[in-house]
């Protein structure tokens, strides 16, 4: 497997590199203490045609693989974790579903908006009693009139509520077959009747992004709002799983290695005992620990990737990454705040957001319990 990059992936990765210090660093701090959505972010990225990457370019998408992808979930999270996943969960969660199951009409009305940024696109699965047990859907959906009529909740969802929330895609339960539920996918447009969009939630990180609960009372959407075939939907959702660990994975290598990046600026600058605290044993064994680390997780993170677009089974190797990666960036921001000391603690220093920001990754996109069951599964076990 070749790990060398293209010109174009490379020139890619800079881009993304350049544009994440230049413009989301200077303002990321505030955006989180003030739970500010990035909007202007949002519209230079679109700007930029990193909200559409892997999509056709026939619908205003970049056309890239899966690891040019990749590399830009991993630049973002060197910075900023909530302008991240804002993308990430539009790309991989939102937007694939509608590019791969959607039928004609349904791409041409949804994903050139989607991939400009004009509008965003959510990833409705979770509920209250669908979590790691994702096929327990009470959501239901049904047909009568040439409409769907959709009842149930969801929670947990991102870029729901923003001003530019284009739609979800949701599971629901649409009848039942050989005694088990039939579970399909539908399209719900922001701004249905019916459709209700809950206040975000207090999160312990990710404050600038948008996180909320939905609600259907009574939401009606026409019969072709369904997306794939009837019956299909949970299959097709655990694949958008599978490729979505992939970001999250992306987003676990960037996130440990921007607090990386701090932990060793931070420590050729701060002297004790007359020299940098680079110079002391043990803040290079973290250091370099780290570093290693760090690379091993990229190059399994991109492995995922290159399969993926070679088309080959990648939900093993996708699931070890993001199992990996997830815990690495929590013991990466938990190290990096400790060779920052009692300034690691302040808000001053981007570490103290990375470190609230890292437990995420070992939950969403399925749980490392999650994660290693899939793993287990895989391996024949």
């Amino acid at each position: 497997m070749n790990f060398d990059l293209s010109d174009e992936q490379r020139l890619l990765r800079d881009t993304v590199r350049e544009f994440a210090r230049a413009e989301i660093a200077p303002v990321a701090g505030e955006l989180d203490r003030t739970k500010s959505f990035p909007y202007e972010i949002v519209q230079q990225l679109g700007g930029l045609g990193l909200m559409g990457i892997p999509f056709p370019q026939e619908y205003g998408g970049g056309g890239a693989d899966t690891l040019s992808y990749v590399l830009a979930v991993e630049e973002l999270a060197r910075i900023d974790s909530s302008v991240c996943i804002t993308m990430a969960a539009h790309t991989s969660l939102g937007t694939m579903p509608i590019y791969l199951w959607g039928t004609a009409e349904q791409k041409d009305e949804w994903l050139p908006r989607l991939c400009s940024g004009e509008r965003l696109a959510s990833f409705g699965l979770t509920e209250p009693e669908a979590g790691s047990d994702a096929g327990n859907v009470h959501t239901r959906a049904a047909l009568s009139g040439g409409e769907w009529t959709v009842n149930g909740a969801k929670q947990f969802i991102t870029n729901a509520g923003t001003d530019i929330s284009g739609c979800v895609t949701i599971t629901a339960v649409t009848g039942e077959r050989d005694g088990r539920k039939e579970i399909s996918n539908v399209i719900v447009p922001t701004g249905t009747p019916g459709y209700e969009i809950g206040e975000a939630y207090r999160k312990m990180g990710w404050n600038a992004s948008d996180t909320r609960p939905l609600a259907f009372d009574d939401c009606k959407v026409p019969e072709d709002a369904l997306l794939g075939r009837r019956g299909e939907g949970f299959k097709n959702f655990l694949h958008i799983l599978d490729g979505g660990r992939i970001g999250v994975a992306a987003m676990g290598v960037g996130l440990a290695q921007g607090a990386l990046d701090e932990a060793i600026s931070y420590a050729k600058e701060r002297r004790a005992f007359g020299q940098p605290i680079s110079k002391f044993q043990s803040i290079q064994a973290k250091i370099a620990d780290l570093s290693a680390q760090i690379e091993a997780a990229r190059l399994l993170t991109w492995r995922a990737a290159i399969e993926k677009d070679e088309k080959k089974s990648f939900t093993l190797t996708a699931a070890q990454a993001k199992l990996i990666t997830g815990r690495l960036a929590v013991r990466a921001t938990e190290e990096a705040v400790q060779i920052h000391g009692g300034y690691g603690y302040i808000e001053e220093y981007p570490v103290c957001r990375f470190y609230r920001d890292a437990k995420i990754l070992t939950i969403g996109e399925g749980t490392d319990e999650v994660q290693q069951m899939v793993i287990a599964r895989q391996l024949g076990c």
